[in-house]
């Protein structure tokens, strides 16, 4: 007899309905917000798409990574186990933490869009 968990399944069927409506929300001008102020403070619909990214599963979530502190930016993925190297994404490098942050978004923002 296989357990299921409802939690799993009940998440996803939320992560189903939620999806095209943080879609609608991604404008350029939204795009060009975050822009202009990744940490913050952001509009409304800019926050809610915020916090929709921020709640994704942690397996191959982006995280910034400073291979040089203060100077040099990555953009790299968590697997999601504890004790697991950081894999780093190509050779995109930003020279500031706000330019990587926006990169990560601009990324996310493409995966949100191919997404079914």
């Amino acid at each position: 007899m296989e357990v299921v968990d409802r939690n799993i399944q009940v998440y996803l069927e939320f992560e189903r309905r939620l999806r095209p409506r943080i879609r609608a929300l991604i404008t350029e001008e939204l795009i060009a917000e975050h822009a202009a102020a990744p940490l913050g403070p952001h509009s409304d619909d800019l926050q809610r798409v915020m916090n929709y990214f921020r709640r994704q599963p942690q397996p191959g979530k982006y995280i910034l990574v400073a291979t040089k502190p203060w100077q040099e930016y990555r953009i790299g993925t968590l697997s999601g186990h504890r004790g697991e190297v950081v894999k780093i994404l190509g050779d995109e490098t930003f020279a500031s933490e706000e330019d990587g942050l926006h990169g990560i978004f601009l990324r996310r923002v493409a995966d949100l869009r191919a997404a079914d």
